[in-house]
């Protein structure tokens, strides 16, 4: 019996140590400020503009990937506001849209409304990185569930955006995304 309750105590401990090093060293732990000073600056307003082509893959609870998708996006500003569409095709045949509005602060603040986010999301700009974070209420379609999302957005070199998001639900990770973002030159 005692042998029964050492093993469980020692596995409770180290199930607390994974949770700390997931709250403090992995995806969840970036902060804005992690990224001030480094270049190129992420300008939303300069690098978020016009047509976009977006390019990704969305990864299940188990890691394996269990969709991709094309996005055709298209954003506009006015002054500090943005509208920015998003036409998904995803490998399934099945299509989504979705319209943001992006209200940007003159301190690098990001507030965020879409249709399907609960109450308006919240991010930070700071040298090449943007974070995002909101809820998100799934299409009945794939189960209507509400999900926490943090997405980081890194501007590269040559003006291509990597986004990497990630969905949880009870504080689970349970889908992750990751995705190109290319400026589409007119023809």
């Amino acid at each position: 019996m005692e042998t029964v309750i050492c093993l469980m105590a020692g596995a409770v401990v180290a199930l607390g140590g994974v949770f700390l090093w997931t709250r403090s060293m992995s995806f969840p732990a970036q902060k804005p400020g992690d990224y001030a000073g480094l270049g190129p600056d992420f300008n939303l307003r300069e690098h978020l503009d016009g047509p976009i082509l977006c390019e990704g893959v969305i990864y299940g609870p188990t890691g394996r990937v269990s969709s991709r998708f094309v996005a055709d996006m298209h954003v506009t500003w006015d002054g500090n506001v943005g509208t920015m569409t998003e036409d998904f095709r995803y490998d399934s045949g099945t299509t989504q849209q979705r319209c943001w509005t992006l209200t940007l602060g003159n301190d690098g603040s990001i507030k965020a409304e879409a249709p399907d986010v609960i109450g308006a999301g919240g991010g930070q700009a700071q040298g090449p990185g943007v974070q995002l974070k909101y809820r998100i209420k799934l299409p009945e379609s794939s189960g209507g569930h509400v999900l926490d999302a943090v997405d980081w957005m890194y501007l590269v070199e040559n003006g291509t955006i990597m986004n990497r998001s990630q969905f949880r639900k009870f504080g689970i990770k349970v889908a992750e995304l990751v995705a190109t973002m290319r400026r589409v030159e007119p023809a």
